[in-house]
């Protein structure tokens, strides 16, 4: 294919040269005069390994050339990457100027130019940017429409610097955004031959997985070092203890967790958060990272009371209240603290949970609960239709295939749905449905 990459920086640079080395053909193109000549040269303008060799292999071949002109590589490509930075605003917001300017660049030479041509931005970019900012400067500056005229995608890059050539041929997965298939179609044949799985997703998700990416790695990065300042505090071999911990691949390192759903409880989790950060101050070590975590799920349980304020109902019913599915156990279960802050609030509430009986729990798990929910035998209904009947609105917190099946559509009553159900997909556009999360 032949393709134009906009922004001669890491990501740009390595894009140009690894696509060159594809068999692509490749015009790079910069404001930076400097970084013109050094590509044309044969030269790399970025510190990088195996780029160099790259760059001047591409040189040397005709598949790789730069110019600091917009209408001579649009004219010249089918395809253009947008790999311009996106740096932070004194206040933290995203800057977007650079990426605002090169999309009317590129506009005004696609209105000369004609023909169908791809634009594809690879800058790291906050959903919604793409749609609601680019593509109208796009359309306005080329005279066309996004997705009919004008191809369009969000292609986000996963490159490490110093690792980036390699992260490039042997990437963790492709993402493309495109406004139209054949969009998607084109990104992806750009990319054909190498390794890891390929997903076509809507813009804006394309667009929020890069950031879901890096705010992950960033919390792996500062848990990892506060649980290591604690174990040095309190003289354990903080390595030794995350081999161990790297070993698990069924909880630890795998997709366990990583769902969005109602808050987390039980017996173990809040009280080891607990005690844990407590040790880390008793040993004058700061982890701000440990030690919101509770107070960050204690904010994600507030959204669930105030969905369910927005209704305006104050007939509630909820349907789950052990801390998770196929046990009876409510120490410290979300649903409880949930059930107690309708309550205080003067929701007249029936609760369903086929495992929870009263007559059934013993020991610490009937203790906890005749002190958070004294009047639970009150609240307690034996049928999910019993809760239905009573309820204007439902909270859901549990894919028991009992209430699953129950549930009714329409908006009467009003779901809130607390774990994601199976159809919530279809649930979003009907009325009277609100998802916690999603």
């Amino acid at each position: 294919m032949r393709v134009s990459v906009f922004g001669l920086g890491y990501v740009g640079c390595v894009s140009a040269a690894c696509l060159a080395g594809m068999g692509h053909e490749v015009i790079g193109v910069d404001v930076n005069q400097l970084k013109v000549d050094l590509v044309n040269g044969g030269r790399a303008p970025v510190v990088e390994e195996r780029i160099g060799e790259l760059i001047a292999e591409g040189v040397r071949t005709g598949a790789l050339r730069a110019t600091g002109d917009v209408r001579e590589a649009v004219a010249g490509s089918e395809m253009s990457l947008v790999c311009v930075g996106t740096p932070s605003e004194p206040n933290g917001s995203l800057c977007t100027a650079y990426l605002e300017r090169v999309t009317e660049q590129i506009g005004a030479a696609l209105a000369e130019r004609g023909g169908r041509h791809t634009v594809v931005f690879r800058s790291t970019m906050l959903p919604g940017t793409c749609l609601n900012l680019l593509v109208p400067i796009l359309e306005k500056a080329a005279g066309g429409t996004a997705g009919v005229d004008i191809g369009v995608a969000v292609n986000p890059e996963f490159l490490r610097e110093g690792t980036s050539v390699r992260d490039f041929f042997d990437p963790p997965k492709t993402v493309i955004g495109a406004l139209d298939p054949v969009s998607g179609d084109a990104v992806a044949a750009l990319y054909e031959g190498l390794p890891g799985e390929v997903f076509r997703v809507p813009v804006p998700t394309a667009e929020a997985v890069k950031y879901a990416d890096n705010a992950f790695h960033g919390l792996k990065i500062g848990f990892a070092n506060e649980l290591g300042a604690v174990c040095q505090a309190l003289g354990v071999d903080s390595h030794q203890v995350m081999d161990v911990f790297l070993a698990d691949r069924k909880l630890n390192i795998s997709p366990a967790y990583l769902r969005p759903g109602f808050a987390f409880g039980g017996s173990c989790l809040p009280k080891d958060l607990r005690s844990l950060v407590h040790a880390a101050r008793r040993a004058d070590v700061s982890v701000p990272i440990l030690a919101h975590v509770l107070p960050s799920n204690a904010d994600h349980l507030q959204r669930a009371v105030e969905l369910v304020e927005r209704t305006g109902k104050r007939r509630a019913g909820l349907f789950g209240l052990s801390f998770k599915p196929g046990t009876d156990d409510l120490r410290e279960s979300p649903l409880v603290e949930l059930a107690e802050r309708l309550l205080g609030k003067g929701y007249d509430l029936k609760i369903y949970d086929a495992n929870v009986s009263l007559s059934r729990l013993l020991g610490a798990n009937r203790a906890y609960i005749e002190t958070r929910l004294p009047h639970l035998a009150h609240l307690l209904a034996d049928s999910v239709d019993e809760v239905l009947a009573h309820a204007e609105v439902c909270l859901v917190g549990t894919r028991d295939p009992a209430v699953l099946a129950a549930l009714p559509h329409g908006g009467d009553p009003l779901i809130v749905d607390l774990v994601r159900l199976p159809d919530a997909e279809a649930r979003r556009a009907e009325p009277g449905y609100a998802g916690l999360a999603w």
